[in-house]
């Protein structure tokens, strides 16, 4: 069984939905502790913690993408010069 075969990516794919989808269930009992207090409103809501994740990573991977991207970028020829 190696990387490669779509039944183990099929696996790891439906494994790390499930373990996404327990984790913003347990969000569900954070959230209803008495102890537990928002520090911000928004941060207080069902699944933030998943959705800013989300966000945050988005942003991330198009500043990498474009913002550096732009500072290292070559021309094509660079090899040819």
């Amino acid at each position: 069984m190696s990387l490669e075969d779509p039944k183990t990516i099929r696996a790891l794919w439906t494994g790390s939905l499930v373990v996404l989808a327990l984790l913003v269930l347990a969000d569900f009992w954070v959230m209803h502790d008495p102890h537990h207090h928002a520090h911000f409103g928004v941060d207080g809501t069902f699944g933030f913690y998943a959705w800013y994740g989300f966000g945050v990573c988005a942003v991330m991977v198009l500043v990498s993408k474009f913002v550096i991207g732009l500072i290292l970028k070559r021309k094509d020829t660079y090899y040819d010069d």
